[in-house]
């Protein structure tokens, strides 16, 4: 026979067990782009990841350059963002190590719909670019050093022209709040693609200048030298990282999809 004392102090123990905290050595700081976060992305991986190693990830979204900054500090335990040269810095200076690339998706130029500055035929992005300019049509950027950002003043210097024009507006931003300024000022604007298909049915703007690869946004997560920071929960940021890169995950990535369309590619290979 069951001993009912038993039974009921079992039953006791579990429900304590279920209403205890994290423990902080399970959680993982995950410093990351707001472009993840948007698009809806982190949301459709991340309790798969939580539900099968016991972890839990508490994401940080915020600009690339925010993010680094983060991880530098050692105020998170893993970085994930989309801006090479400065990932390629902040491996090189010892603070970054196992890059890894798991997915891309790509940039396009948002405008209005009739594209009042004509840049759909032009041959790139910055021939793009210095039509706006010339146009004097609004132009609505991040200015918040994120790797969007990051990109958008790469290619106005490829395009010769400071970004100090009259339509020209910095926000100092994240993408969701940026493609809503741009569209109550039906200006253009640098976006991710996931973010602009996630948003779609909030804003009236078009992709007006689409680039391909000459626009590619690829993605990487880089642990953080434990020797610089040895508190960190380093085991656990190397467990996300590892998951990412599995089958599971980036089948999981390649098969996201918001309004039909795939936001992100995986692209992790060995």
């Amino acid at each position: 026979m069951l001993n009912l004392k038993r039974v009921i102090g079992l039953a006791v123990t579990a429900a304590l067990f279920v209403g205890m905290p994290v423990q902080a050595n399970e959680v993982i700081k995950l410093a990351t782009t707001t472009s993840t976060e948007n698009s809806g992305l982190l949301k459709n991986l991340l309790p798969t990841f939580e539900a099968e190693t016991g972890y839990k990830v508490q994401v940080i979204a915020t600009g690339t350059g925010k993010a680094l900054k983060l991880a530098r500090q050692g105020d998170v335990d893993v970085v994930m963002t989309h801006a090479p040269a400065a990932e390629a810095k902040f491996v090189s200076e010892g603070y970054g190590r196992l890059p890894r690339g798991i997915m891309e998706n790509d940039f396009v130029i948002l405008g209005p719909k009739n594209d009042p500055a004509k840049i759909r035929p032009s041959d790139s992005a910055e021939a793009a670019f210095a039509k706006i300019a010339k146009s004097g049509a609004p132009f609505i950027s991040r200015g918040d050093n994120s790797g969007t950002n990051m990109k958008e003043l790469i290619l106005w210097n490829k395009a010769d022209v400071k970004p100090d024009f009259a339509g020209y507006t910095s926000v100092g931003q994240g993408m969701g709040k940026t493609l809503l300024m741009a569209n109550e000022l039906q200006g253009y604007t640098l976006s991710d693609r996931g973010t602009f298909v996630a948003y779609s049915g909030k804003i009236d703007l078009a992709v007006d200048f689409d680039g391909g690869k000459a626009l590619a946004n690829p993605y990487q997560i880089m642990l953080i030298n434990a020797e610089k920071y040895p508190d960190l929960n380093h085991k656990g940021a190397k467990a996300l990282s590892d998951w990412l890169i599995s089958a599971e995950a980036q089948g999981m990535i390649n098969n996201y999809k918001v309004q039909g369309e795939q936001l992100f590619k995986a692209t992790y290979s060995e």
